[in-house]
């Protein structure tokens, strides 16, 4: 099941890319010219940090051009296009695709020519099945790192390629686990969870789990390419003025395992902070996880602290990183990683989004620190009016005492905003329509919310991160977002949440501070002040 070797004559197909393999693609040397345009912005900033001898795992890309329509989608799944690519990364990693001895395991990302957080579908763990188990055992001695891979790979790809609802393995999962975290099953529960998975799928699929490796790698090649039409990521693109003709590219990548114990994690970051500016990493992280479960807005996340405490090289290579990578890109950066027994592979970057303050800050500071030029600075903060440069903040009660938030939840946007409790899109939207100020409350901070924050004042989930991609697009949106309060638990048999001791239904009012994250009853009363430093630093910039 390896991917042959292929003949020196064989001509090397079409816009197919390698990122980090150490080796010229034959008879093809402009693929060696990748653009964002055809590979997408992912793949093409993963090929400058491997040029900037940044940790950046192997991987070959097969371009947008495979998404153009519904014939090349089709070719992009057949293995005379990507065997050749997948024959590179073996040579570059020293393992095999299907091998019962040393397997090779595999991402299929997707990624545009432009930046659509969350929008289309993303794959891990590609070549996991009951022969290559074996050998991923023998090669990591760790039983937990494997079967939670494999779970993972079956519940997956059962909703992402055979269409299966996520709900099925959810089910699973609690008639083993109950009200367990992930964390606390021994290898011997994920093993007999990954059994019942593998069934659950047979049973919703009406077929067995695919064994043969490669068979995997075209349906998931094939599923991120079918994503891009998805109506979450039509929605975007409407949304932002997207055309629908610019496709995506599939980055396949060689496989670095955060959930391979408390060495190990997954992490999103900034380089700086989107909300205010402030010239310090603002890093999500989970440790023993993989990437998804940071960005799927599922789980909630710990800060840089725990981090750095528990593995102060690697914080320090990260911070290294986040140096190299804003010198080069001239501009705040948005970075996915992972920490794989304390070793730091680097998965993605890109320019940040980021709050109006932080988009005044980062350019100022940029600019004195002489990484930007002067015209850069103004161009970049051209459209930023006064008013945009204002801090609200909650005033004290009509009785001067002190008003006592309900609770607390991490931050990812700033500002203060009030509105009608809605649990759904189709209720968000109906009392949006009447003029009504409405504030999203969800279990899960999700992209699939993206038509309802459309229409949201703000966003407040119980779980996820403040990196979690729902989060990402809410503050691009301009929307107050708390993200993982645990003090929040919703019913939505009867329309109702409960934080601490007070019990809410859909329709009272609640008020978000994105500022401090605290969340209040009723609407309260707020105040407006300039930020009158950044103004005069701006005036400054700005003056002839």
């Amino acid at each position: 099941m390896t991917a042959l070797q292929p003949d020196a004559a064989q001509r090397w197909p079409d816009e197919v890319y390698l990122i980090g393999c150490d080796a010229t693609p034959r008879g093809n040397p402009e693929a060696t010219h990748a653009s964002a345009e055809t590979v997408g912005f992912k793949a093409y900033n993963l090929l400058r940090m491997a040029d900037l001898g940044l940790p950046v795992p192997p991987a070959f890309v097969l371009g947008t051009h495979y998404c153009r329509d519904a014939r090349a989608r089709e070719t992009a799944t057949a293995s005379a296009v990507w065997a050749p690519g997948l024959w590179e990364l073996e040579h570059a990693t020293g393992q095999r695709f299907g091998d019962a001895r040393v397997p090779l395991l595999l991402s299929v990302r997707s990624g545009a020519p432009v930046s659509m957080p969350g929008m289309m579908d993303t794959l891990l763990n590609v070549g996991l099945c009951d022969t290559t188990l074996a050998g991923m055992l023998r090669q990591t001695g760790n039983p937990r790192l494997v079967w939670d891979t494999y779970r993972r790979l079956v519940a997956s790809y059962g909703e992402l390629v055979a269409g299966v609802p996520p709900s099925i393995f959810e089910a699973e999962y609690a008639a083993l686990a109950g009200t367990r975290d992930e964390h606390g099953l021994d290898f011997a529960e994920l093993r007999e969870l990954t059994h019942r998975c593998i069934a659950a799928y047979e049973g919703a699929a009406g077929q067995p789990f695919p064994q043969d490796p490669q068979v995997q790698l075209a349906n998931a090649i094939g599923a991120v390419l079918t994503s891009w039409q998805s109506s979450r990521a039509c929605a975007y693109r409407k949304q932002c003025g997207i055309s629908d003709a610019i496709g995506t590219a599939v980055t396949v990548q060689a496989m670095v395992f955060g959930n391979a114990g408390g060495r190990s994690g997954a992490g999103v970051g900034f380089t700086r902070d989107p909300v205010s500016g402030e010239p310090a990493l603002w890093v999500d992280f989970l440790f023993s996880a993989q990437g998804e479960d940071v960005v799927s807005g599922r789980r909630s996340a710990r800060g840089h602290q725990e981090l750095a405490q528990a593995m102060p090289a690697v914080w320090e290579a990260l911070r290294d990183a986040a140096t190299r990578l804003e010198r080069a890109f001239g501009d705040m950066q948005d970075i996915e990683f992972t920490v794989q027994d304390a070793h730091l592979y680097m998965l993605q970057t890109r320019n940040g989004k980021r709050t109006p303050q932080a988009a005044a800050r980062i350019a100022l500071d940029l600019f004195d620190e002489g990484s930007i030029s002067a015209d850069v600075a103004r161009e970049r903060t051209a459209a930023l009016k006064p008013a945009a440069l204002m801090r609200m903040s909650i005033a004290a009660s009509d009785n001067d005492r002190p008003l006592t938030p309900l609770a607390h939840a991490a931050s990812a946007s700033s500002g203060i905003t009030s509105g009608e409790i809605a649990f759904d899109k189709a209720r968000a939207r109906t009392r949006h329509a009447v003029g009504a100020s409405v504030i999203l409350v969800r279990r899960d901070a999700e992209t699939d919310d993206i038509a309802a924050l459309e229409v949201a004042a703000g966003l407040l989930t119980q779980r996820g991160a403040r990196t979690s991609h729902a989060a990402v697009v809410a503050r691009q949106l301009g929307r107050v977002c708390l993200v993982g309060c645990a003090a929040l638990h919703l019913d939505e048999s009867t329309r109702t949440l409960q934080i601490g001791d007070t019990v809410m239904h859909e329709g009272d009012e609640v008020t978000l501070d994105g500022n401090d994250g605290a969340i209040y009853a009723g609407t309260v009363r707020t105040v407006v002040e300039p930020l009158a430093e950044l103004q005069a630093r701006l005036e400054r910039l700005r003056a002839p």
